[in-house]
This record gives structure tokens, sequence and C-alpha cells, in this order.
């Protein structure tokens, strides 16, 4: 699959595509529903098809301190795309200049002039432009003298309600994880390249691997058992905490720490899944390093007992 890093780096060979464009944050079961019908319009008209995202994501450009919580990273997404057969994704930075064009401008500059766009489908709830202006009525005014067509999706429900990276994040804060992999159609997971960390945890015999998020705010905080993929040919149990250290005080964002049950072997470098299994406790500030030592202990006793391994005194 091919990236597309910005307008300026549109090619002639870009134009005649089907496309969509959209937020898709978490790639979930309605979005999935759009891409089914775009890949379907691909192969019906040969052309390839291209995904249109912002980075950063309006709300998070315009509003940082109070945009939502993000279920995926870029890269996540990027990965989960080409996963689907995507054949190309267009990632325009969000900024001033693209903030202020108008809706109409959009359509004629990008949609039409850049791409040449055959076929676009536009989810029910998508907005751009100037004053969020765009929408899918805008795009149908401009198909005759665009040359493309528009289909419209119907929205996907859940147990009577709207599937929604909204709804998702409601289900994670709520450590509904049941109803997470409902509406995702997969376990909630988080996944990343092991840094370096500070070795806080080494030094207290509890090594971890860590895992940077990506975003400006994780949607679950707190302490977790996990199952890891990417490091043996078998999940591997562990304990996961996503925060910021506050006992020991020394991260200003949040990182995901993920403790391996049974299991100390260097993958630092290593691409791992985490995909989160049940909440534990939530994340928080110890009296001394003592209590944070003892309160992990027990932790990653919940985990063994979780996980039906027995406890690390037995």
């Amino acid at each position: 699959m091919e990236l597309i890093r910005g307008l300026h780096n549109l090619r002639p060979r870009h134009r005649g595509c089907v496309a969509t464009i959209g937020a898709f944050d978490g790639v979930h079961h309605g979005h999935r529903a759009v891409f089914a019908h775009l890949l379907e319009k691909s192969r019906e008209l040969a052309l390839p098809a291209t995904v249109i995202v912002f980075e950063p994501l309006p709300r998070e450009y315009l509003a940082p301190a109070e945009a939502p919580a993000r279920l995926m990273s870029f890269g996540e997404k990027f990965r989960a795309l080409q996963a689907l057969g995507i054949d190309r994704v267009l990632r325009i930075k969000f900024n001033e200049p693209l903030r202020n064009m108008p809706a109409g401008a959009f359509i004629e500059n990008v949609l039409v002039g850049g791409l040449a766009v055959k076929y676009i489908v536009v989810g029910d709830d998508l907005r751009f432009g100037r004053d969020r202006q765009g929408d899918y009525h805008l795009i149908k005014d401009y198909s005759a003298d665009g040359g493309y067509e528009v289909m419209h999706t119907d929205t996907l429900g859940v147990d009577g309600e709207r599937v929604s990276s909204t709804r998702i994040r409601e289900a994670l804060e709520a450590s509904d994880f049941s109803l997470a992999e409902e509406l995702l159609g997969r376990p909630y997971s988080i996944t990343g390249k092991v840094i370096y960390g500070q070795q806080y945890g080494r030094q207290i015999g509890v090594p971890t691997a860590n895992l940077e998020l990506h975003r400006l705010r994780a949607p679950l905080t707190g302490v977790y058992t996990v199952e890891v993929l990417g490091v043996t040919d078998q999940p591997l149990p562990g304990v996961a905490n996503v925060g910021t250290r506050p006992t020991v005080g020394d991260l200003t964002k949040a990182i995901l720490e993920v403790h391996l049950l049974d299991f100390d072997e260097d993958i630092y470098g290593r691409r791992i899944e985490v995909i989160f299994r049940h909440k534990i406790r939530e994340e928080k500030k110890f009296s001394s390093l003592e209590d944070l030592t003892a309160n992990i202990s027990a932790d990653i006793d919940s985990g063994r007992h979780y996980f039906g391994i027995g406890t690390s005194a037995g």
C-alpha cells in the first residue's frame, strides 16, 4: 500500500481512483462497511482504492486539550487499512491553510484536481472544509461538474445503537472490553515497537516492555491483564500499566508498560500487539517505592489468577 505524504506529493499517476475521506479512528465495523463498498467499486472500475485522512485530526489541532482520546495511532491505522486491501492512503496535514479552505475549494482542488476521483464513498458523519461546511450533499452538488459518482453509506448499528469511535471510547473507559470487541470486530489492542525505558521495573525485579502511545491521550488508563502477540508463536499473558507513573513522577505523557508473566528475554525493537482483557485497578500515586512494589506484586498475582497460572508465591 502506498502512503502519499501530503498534497504536494500528488503525482499524475495518482489521478483516477475511488476514494473515501474521514478520521476512521479504530477502523471499526462501521468503517469497514465503508471500505468494503470502496473495494467493491475499486474492482468494478479497475481503479485504486484511496483513503483520505488528516493528520493531526482536526479536533487535535483545534483544541488539543479537549480532543477525544485516539483509539489508534496513525501507524496502527495505516497497517489496518493495508490489511484490508486499501491501495493508497493520502495523508493531508491539517493546518491553518487547510482549516480555512472552503469546502468547495477542497472538492475542486483535492478530489477533482488532485485525485480525479471517479467514485466517492461518504460516511453519514463526514464534515470538512472551513466551518465544517462540507458534507455528503455538497459533494453530491459538485458531482456532475466534477465527473464522479458519490455514494452515501447507511449507519451501522449494534444493539440498536450506532457503531462509532465515541461509543468504543466509552466502552473502554467503562472497561467493557466485550462491547468494545463487538463494536470493533476484534479485541481492543495497542501496537508498537518496544523501546528502551529508564529500567525502573527491572530495578525492582519486574522488567517491562515499554511502548510509546503516539497519540495525545490513550482511551484507557490504569493496570490491566493483557495478552501480547509478536513475541512467540502463541499469545503471552501479562500485566500492563497505561499511564504516567505518578509515584516516580518522571513522565509528562503516558506510556504503555507491559510485564510478561514468567518471561524475561530481550525483546527491544520488536513490534508487539498488546490486547487488553480485564482492568485490575486505576493508576494511582503511592506514598513510597515500597508501597508501589507491593501493589505491583499484587497486580501480578491478580494477572496470574486471571490467566489461571498460579500466584508468584506458588
